[in-house]
């Protein structure tokens, strides 16, 4: 199970998880702090790239850079249009079959293996649970 607990600080918001990370989230104007919205693409670009490195890693191809930016408009005051990933990625020297890996590998993560790719394709419901008052 993933939980996250968001709540109010005196800065803000944070987002705390149960190892202890924390992350400042706010409005898409404030400076030090992500939105929700770009929250939603980091999680995307994370999860394929965490996913990537260590199939790519595994198969004898560890890449000397690996990066994305994951794009994406709004296209209504609460709708985004479709999320873009580009990849930016340096292969190993002397590597004849790194490309070849790389690509079958995150054409896979991104078509199957991506948790959260998968969700944002085929939507999970979200249930709201407010407190009795």
């Amino acid at each position: 199970m993933a939980t996250v607990r968001v709540e109010r600080t005196e800065g803000g918001f944070e987002a705390t998880n149960d190892r202890g990370a924390r992350v400042a989230v706010g409005g898409s104007e404030e400076e030090g702090v992500f939105s929700p919205v770009e929250l939603l693409l980091a999680a995307l670009g994370g999860c394929e790239l965490v996913t990537v490195e260590p199939l790519t890693a595994k198969r004898g191809h560890r890449l000397v850079r690996l990066a994305a930016t994951v794009q994406a408009d709004k296209i209504a005051t609460s709708e985004l249009g479709t999320i873009t990933i580009s990849y930016d990625v340096e292969l190993p020297e002397g590597d004849d079959k790194a490309a070849a890996v790389f690509d079958a590998v995150a054409r896979r993560v991104h078509e199957r293996y991506c948790t959260v790719g998968n969700t944002l394709k085929n939507p999970t419901p979200v249930e709201q649970v407010l407190p009795e008052l």
